[in-house]
């Protein structure tokens, strides 16, 4: 027994937090966790992101996805220097969360309609001891009211719904149904927000199908909203599979040379796993790179 809590009366001393996973040492900082006041209820679990890092969701509910994990990956490598962020459509908040614990000197901005959510990623926010720089907005991010027309970012995150009411199964629950069709806004509508609100030079990121009619409504989005696809990348969930989601990224034609325009760089194919099933080389480092187990 630790002599210091032997009295009574005096609370036993905290475990302090595990420093490694399976052989993996977790990165980053320490947050809160638990000490600061929010508690897993029944119908919730508290998952591991990046680092020390966690994530409150529902039990029945959306989960987070490999699509979300690529997405502030792919944001926060090719717009590192961000001192300002913004997420639309933030859900749980796993993709702004990530870029708060890889942009640490940031302040992020995440929209989100569903109350559910926002109530799960403010929980988040405060056990990730982030509360301070990371604000999370209710309400449609389209609505002129939610982001202030003189507010920019230098990095814009998004994860769309893939398909239109209609055009698949739809769940009766309403977490996973926005999550997958268009309850509040297309890839298109995404794509007019964040060209409104990119700082000088900024980035948009987002994940969407990679299949031809799909990526072409990513294409018809940018250019109706004044963008230039400047890097895209298909992402293969098994080896020798084809590409099922892209990764984009995209920034404003004015901010760009004229000549620099009409070029978009296609990046070699990600591939999440192997034919034999194996987590692909350099998709564990991917995810060593967000902190997330390898």
């Amino acid at each position: 027994m630790n002599p210091l809590n032997s009295e009574v009366g005096l609370s036993p001393v905290p475990p302090a937090p595990a420093t490694h996973f399976k052989g993996w040492a977790k990165p980053g900082p320490v947050p809160p966790g638990l000490d600061s006041g929010v508690a897993v209820e029944p119908h919730e679990t508290l998952d591991a992101l990046s680092g020390h890092f966690r994530l409150f969701q529902l039990r029945a509910g959306h989960r987070f996805s490999t699509d979300d994990l690529l997405t502030a990956w792919y944001g926060t490598t090719w717009c590192p220097s961000a001192r300002a962020a913004l997420d639309l459509g933030s859900g749980l908040g796993t993709v702004g969360m990530i870029c708060a614990w890889r942009l640490p000197g940031a302040k992020l901005v995440t929209v989100e309609a569903q109350a559910d959510s926002v109530a799960l990623a403010r929980k988040s926010a405060r056990y990730n001891g982030i509360e301070d720089r990371y604000e999370i907005r209710a309400g449609d991010f389209r609505a002129p009211e939610i982001v202030r027309a003189d507010e920019k970012f230098d990095l814009i995150t998004g994860s769309p719904p893939y398909f239109p009411l209609g055009a698949g199964v739809e769940s009766e629950h309403p977490q996973k149904l926005a999550c997958r069709f268009e309850l509040r806004g297309t890839v298109a509508d995404y794509c007019a927000t964040a060209s409104k609100h990119l700082a000088a030079g900024g980035f948009f990121a987002c994940v969407f199908p990679y299949e031809p009619a799909q990526r072409a409504r990513v294409e018809a989005g940018a250019r109706a909203a004044g963008l230039i696809i400047v890097r895209q990348r298909p992402v293969v969930f098994r080896e020798g599979d084809p590409a099922l989601v892209g990764l984009f990224g995209l920034m404003r034609a004015d901010d760009l040379p004229e000549g620099f325009r009409g070029q978009t760089w296609v990046e070699p194919e990600l591939v999440i796993r192997t034919r034999d099933g194996k987590i692909h080389p350099e998709y564990s480092a991917v995810k060593l790179a967000i902190g997330f187990p390898p």
